[in-house]
């Protein structure tokens, strides 16, 4: 039998309804379509990263959320995660380039490391508003880039 790679850039879209289980269920449709696409070796961080978005989106908004993720040439990939609340958290409210330090977390505390951890191990990320559509949904989109180093990166 043959196998057909589809062509690049390559892109899934996942709707997630407003539930406690939406980030293991965006960590298992990732981890398929990079699997599928021959580039695990984005697995470990990509869930880690895309599980954090997904929890923030859950636990910040009333609403449903969306995840997209796109593989590119060469490996690298962008995960978008998209819900209801307009609202830019700190770090992606301004541009990676003009963040200065990291904020001191309480060692004890409860929340404020993900998007931290987003911004430590992702190879790009951002945050935009989105104003609202036909269909009254608004809202932000949080989004992060991972690469696979050079040569690592294997067809489908």
């Amino acid at each position: 039998m043959v196998t057909v790679s589809p062509p690049e850039p390559w892109s899934y879209a996942l709707h997630l309804p407003h539930d406690p289980r939406a980030p293991r269920v965006a960590r298992m449709t990732l981890r398929a379509a990079l699997s599928g696409h021959g580039i695990p070796e984005l697995l470990d961080t990509a869930e880690l990263l895309t599980s954090e978005m997904v929890t923030n989106a859950y636990r910040h908004t009333e609403g449903a959320a969306a995840m997209r993720v796109r593989g590119f040439e060469g490996g690298r990939i962008r995960v978008g995660v998209w819900d209801s609340n307009p609202h830019i958290p700190p770090p992606f409210d301004r541009p990676p380039r003009m963040l200065g330090p990291a904020p001191d977390l309480a060692p004890d505390g409860e929340g404020g490391r993900g998007l931290l951890l987003v911004q430590l191990w992702a190879d790009d990320w951002g945050g935009y508003p989105l104003g609202d559509d036909l269909f009254g949904r608004g809202g932000k989109l949080l989004w992060f880039e991972l690469e696979a180093a050079p040569g690592l990166a294997r067809a489908a």
